[in-house]
């Protein structure tokens, strides 16, 4: 016997989906609001900060890199109350953990970034009198960000697929809400399918945005980073 499809019993809590994709494009806006810059900066420190700097960063990111993220949530919302005596949500938990795993992400596509630009723009702008900090500022930075873009965006998207991970700690997400709803209405089928439909809607925008950019970057000459 052939399998009845009904979505309108999981239309009915549509408001609930749409709901926890709110959640999830907030967790990783703010990941990226403050992932990026909390990047760049472990960037410029791995780079250009002493030994006693480099090393330990070197370490954390790393770390970050290459931990799962699932242990890292749990660490920051199971963990690191016990460890400091305070409480945190799981809104909380799950910012604060995406942000620092992207800045690690970030902090390598920064120093790709910056590494590819030539020698000899340093020597130019040392050549005019600008110190390191000035160069970085207003000569070497924004010709990296332009062959950065595409890698972040990328990152972006990766980010978005890893915030399903939230629900674990009852955030609620996309997928936290779609597992909701399938429990109280038994149609298991129709409400993942909705929810990766989803998913596929935004991420698949998002990615042709990626490929339209990396095409006008390829046309007025620049590179792109990994």
């Amino acid at each position: 016997m052939g399998y009845e499809w009904d979505f309108g019993v999981v239309l009915r809590d549509f408001d609930l989906l749409l709901w926890g994709l709110v959640n999830t494009l907030k967790v990783t806006g703010l990941s990226l609001l403050f992932g990026v810059p909390l990047g760049l900066f472990l960037a410029l420190w791995r780079l250009y900060g002493g030994r006693l700097i480099r090393v330990p960063v070197g370490v954390l990111i790393e770390f970050l890199r290459t931990t799962p993220p699932i242990a890292q949530l749990f660490w920051f919302f199971f963990a690191m109350p016990i460890l400091l005596g305070i409480e945190i949500d799981p809104f909380q938990a799950s910012v604060l953990t995406f942000s620092l795993q992207s800045s690690a992400f970030f902090a390598e596509v920064f120093r790709g970034g910056i590494v590819s630009i030539d020698n000899g723009q340093w020597e130019a702008a040392k050549a005019i009198g600008m110190d390191r900090n000035a160069s970085l500022r207003r000569i070497i930075l924004p010709q990296a960000v332009k062959r950065m873009v595409p890698a972040f965006l990328e990152r972006a998207i990766e980010l978005m697929k890893t915030t399903t991970l939230v629900g674990t700690i009852s955030y609620a997400d996309l997928l936290y809400e779609a597992n909701n709803i399938a429990q109280s209405t038994y149609r298991s089928l129709e409400v993942f399918s909705l929810a990766a439909g989803m998913y596929f809607v935004v991420i698949f925008a998002c990615s042709m945005g990626v490929r339209r950019l990396e095409r006008h970057l390829g046309r007025t000459g620049e590179t792109t980073t990994g």
